[in-house]
């Protein structure tokens, strides 16, 4: 078994789109960043790759690169979770927190873990999101920014020839 740990954070813009685990959430800012700027999906691809040693976001998608420009994300984890697999390693599970002081995202958790669990061709049981806030303090609480965590376990399986 291995353990990886991921996090991220990112500026909120106004008039830009907030797309959280490939959900668009309705609200007047989004993330900004070189990508689609998905914080927590960012987050769970470096705890992947952190647990089977194989990088981190930047080594697959540099910001340098302008292919990567307004990227989807989740196809971002899609190929990274295929890497994965390819290097011998299974999710176990992953659990993801998200810092944002507003809007509150209980109800989009649901749609959240979904899409998270179709990019790394999972069940929804093998992953958790949460959502919090950090009470009016620090960037996440004044409202000028996001972050996210991710822990992630993998687990060893046999490759097929």
């Amino acid at each position: 078994m291995r353990i990886g740990y991921g996090y991220d954070a990112h500026r909120l813009k106004s008039s830009r789109p907030c797309i959280l685990c490939g959900v668009e959430i309705p609200c007047d800012f989004g993330p900004d960043g070189h990508s689609d700027a998905d914080v927590p999906v960012h987050a769970l691809i470096d705890a992947l790759l952190g647990a089977a040693a194989l990088g981190d976001l930047g080594t697959y998608f540099p910001p340098s690169d302008e292919s990567w420009r307004g990227a989807d994300s989740i196809e971002m984890l899609r190929s990274i979770s295929n890497i994965i697999s390819g290097n011998g390693y299974s999710l176990g599970n992953a659990d993801i927190t998200i810092v944002l002081e507003s809007p509150r995202l209980s109800q989009y958790v649901p749609e959240m873990r979904a899409r998270l669990a179709g990019a790394l061709c999972t069940d929804t049981g093998r992953i958790s999101v949460k959502a919090t806030t950090e009470e009016k303090m620090g960037f996440t609480g004044d409202g000028t920014g996001i972050s996210a965590t991710a822990v992630v376990l993998l687990e060893t399986c046999e490759l097929l020839d």
